[in-house]
């Protein structure tokens, strides 16, 4: 197989094994390989049970200490001398949680043997890596874990301000980086499900575009030696931002709590896939995620993933009973709730519409939202948000169609009927169809009975 590619026909959209994808999850916090504590395995499996096919995980040039964030039980934060790297220990002692320093000009094989197996494992439950090369170091104590400070290291290298560590200003440092980006990519290019990163979130601590901009080319002079090719991601912003100069190299536009889902209006004409992938700092309740999923897909994205702190080393299962104090939320309900917004849009052919509400002219709950995709006179996909009852006025082809109100929490057929569309002008037909009662939010699908 092929690896995971844009699609062809609609590159909002991905192509995976021959079939049109969408990326949805809901998925730890990036520690599934650093940690070796962490049971991937186990994790998968929830994943597959779930009908879930992305997970997002960080390489070890990065990693949190127990209090980063207020996240209890972070994945990312192995115990003392749990935490693998790409680059291997050394004989000296005095890495600063624990265990030997590392040695920058070796590789750990056991670390690429764990990456390559998650990878492995996940590819067997078909669900895609995305591979965050860097992060930035959002506060000293998390530059003073990392490899490449020079604390931490036996070769002298990355005695330089955090703010400095993902810049060109250090030539040392740079040629640190590439030759991990380079072992990352010669390892990794057999897999189909996978796609890189170059940096989580790069509007903090100092990451410079002209830095980005290396290390893309890096990754695609990499693999023009190779024999295949993976997309590559770039992290635009928090919430949303209009991108301009978009690199050539990079197909995948990354965005992190992307609500409402400006973002992807705002740059849908580049014809490259719009990702919210990450997001869980809003709170605990599982409508405030699943809502957020429904109206970036429905606006047209292609990636969706959302923080899940239900998953730890005690629990890679997902069944962690996180505090109250919990930055966000995450658990089986919302999970299985998110399957349901997959089996919702997988029951379209989702490659042939496009995010347009345009014919929806009246009814929308006072105080509501909705999105929707269209394919004009085919299949439409309508996700309302907020109010109990919604009695909607549409403006479509003249034709029989059937709707369908699907329950968002349960998946459960609330209700059907068919309609015809009275004659308008210009082969347009107008139609009020009215929704049960709900709390919450709704999905309507409509089809044309041919």
């Amino acid at each position: 197989m092929k690896p995971l590619a844009l699609h062809p026909e609609n590159p909002h959209y991905f192509l995976f094994r021959n079939d049109p994808t969408i990326l949805l999850t809901s998925a730890e916090h990036y520690g599934g390989v650093l940690n070796m504590d962490f049971d991937y395995t186990r994790y998968f499996k929830e994943l597959e049970s779930k009908g879930l096919n992305m997970t997002r995980i960080f390489s070890g040039a990065y990693v949190e200490d127990p209090k980063a964030f207020n996240i209890t039980e972070n994945t990312l934060a192995p115990k003392p001398e749990r935490f693998i790297a790409p680059w291997a220990r050394s004989s000296i002692p005095g890495y600063a949680n624990g265990g030997n320093k590392f040695d920058l000009n070796r590789w750990d094989d056991a670390y690429f043997r764990r990456l390559k197996d998650f990878i492995r494992e996940a590819g067997k439950r078909g669900v895609v890596v995305e591979y965050t090369l860097f992060c930035p170091y959002y506060e000293d104590s998390m530059w003073a874990l990392s490899p490449l400070n020079a604390k931490n290291n036996v070769n002298g290298i990355g005695d330089v301000p955090r703010t400095e560590v993902l810049t060109l200003k250090h030539s040392d440092l740079v040629a640190v980086q590439e030759r991990f980006v380079r072992k990352a990519v010669e390892e990794l290019n057999a897999f189909d499900n996978l796609y890189f990163e170059i940096c989580n979130e790069p509007y903090f601590g100092g990451v410079t575009m002209e830095w980005q901009k290396r290390i893309a080319e890096t990754v695609t002079e990499a693999e023009s030696k190779l024999p295949n090719r993976h997309l590559l991601a770039q992290n635009i912003a928090n919430g949303s931002q209009e991108i301009e100069d978009p690199f050539p190299e990079v197909s995948v536009f990354n965005f992190h709590y992307a609500h409402p889902p400006k973002a992807v209006a705002l740059n849908y004409d580049l014809n490259r896939v719009i990702a919210d992938d990450e997001t869980g700092f809003r709170g605990q309740a599982d409508f405030l995620y699943r809502s957020e999923a429904w109206e970036f897909l429905l606006a047209g994205g292609g990636a969706y993933n959302n923080l899940d702190y239900s998953f730890t080393v005690d629990h890679p299962e997902g069944t962690f009973r996180y505090p109250s104090t919990q930055p966000g939320g995450g658990s089986p309900d919302l999970r299985r709730q998110l399957q349901i917004l997959k089996d919702f849009i997988y029951g379209f052919d989702f490659i042939r519409m496009r995010p347009d509400p345009s014919f929806i002219k009246a009814g929308v709950p006072e105080g509501g939202a909705v999105q929707a995709l269209a394919e004009p006179g085919r299949a439409y996909a309508i996700y309302l948000k907020g109010g109990t009852q919604a009695e909607l006025t549409l403006e479509l082809p003249e034709d029989t169609y059937r709707a369908e109100w699907w329950d968002t929490k349960t998946g459960k057929l609330e209700k059907n009927a068919d309609f015809r569309t009275q004659n308008t002008s210009g082969g347009k037909g107008s139609a009020r169809i009215a929704s049960p009662t709900y709390t919450e939010d709704i999905a309507l699908r409509i089809v044309a009975l041919r």
